[in-house]
């Protein structure tokens, strides 16, 4: 049986942070721990790992050593197309509530995944 665990982030906004990153996933503000200074989100299925976001008073500087990547579309075998599709719409859909896009990354001739930052400036990428 794996073990249940939580991705801990800095943040300067955890409410702010973590209702963004709510929206990659699917995720849920985990009831009782949505505060100023901390903020939790779970997966409402009950799979996936929490989330949760800690104020700290340093601003981010330099480039995350782990990031996340959010897999749009599922597990291989892909339609290259479809999987491109996905993956535009929702680095469309993460622009549009704040995520800033740095460039796309190609697999050959396919689109492999989008680089983005989150409204704090933390890497991460959509494939």
């Amino acid at each position: 049986m794996a073990t249940h665990w939580t991705l801990g982030c800095d943040a300067e906004d955890p409410p702010r942070l973590a209702r963004f990153w709510a929206l990659a996933p699917g995720y849920v503000v985990e009831e009782g721990f949505d505060g100023p200074d901390n903020t939790s989100l779970i997966d409402p299925d009950g799979r996936g790992p929490a989330i949760g976001f800690l104020r700290v008073p340093e601003r981010k500087t330099s480039k995350n050593r782990m990031h996340i990547d959010i897999r749009v579309a599922g597990a291989p075998p892909w339609d290259p197309d479809e999987r491109e599709r996905l993956v535009r719409e929702t680095a469309d859909r993460l622009e549009a509530a704040g995520a800033t896009r740095v460039r796309e990354e190609r697999y050959g001739p396919d689109l492999g995944h989008v680089v983005m930052l989150d409204p704090e400036g933390n890497e991460f990428c959509v494939a």
